[in-house]
């Protein structure tokens, strides 16, 4: 199975936050046989320094948008009454036929790789 990640962008709080969260508990992740993947939109060159903050599991630069948009992630957002384009944070659980499983619409940053084994549990 494979948990599929989409992060809004690298180097920032939340984004952060969520992968030291996966990072710290891939031990467990992978033990369940779970492989985790992140996508980002941002490109190669931004990753870099983001990289640096884990190196447990991949990072993806998607930024031609090309796998966000298949996934359906990509749309319109809001923040202080603006509006504008963006990446939804979302997470996919995938099974090894490539049937998604869960999918996790607004994940907690700080508790998502929790979320993601008790779903995992749950779905048997």
């Amino acid at each position: 199975p494979y948990l599929i990640y989409f992060y809004p962008q690298d180097d920032t709080p939340t984004c952060t936050e969520q992968a030291c969260n996966l990072r710290d508990h891939f031990a467990e992740l992978k033990k369940a046989g779970i492989t985790v993947i992140g996508i980002s939109p941002d490109d190669a060159e931004v990753m870099k320094n983001f990289l640096q903050v884990q190196t447990a599991f991949h990072i993806v630069p998607d930024a031609k948008h090309q796998i966000i948009k298949k996934f359906g992630v990509w749309g319109e957002k809001q923040m202080f009454g603006n509006k504008y384009m963006g990446l939804h944070r979302t997470s996919f659980l995938v099974d090894a036929k490539g049937t998604i499983r869960k999918i996790f619409l607004k994940p907690r940053s700080k508790q998502h790789a929790q979320e993601v084994l008790k779903a995992f549990e749950l779905l048997g």
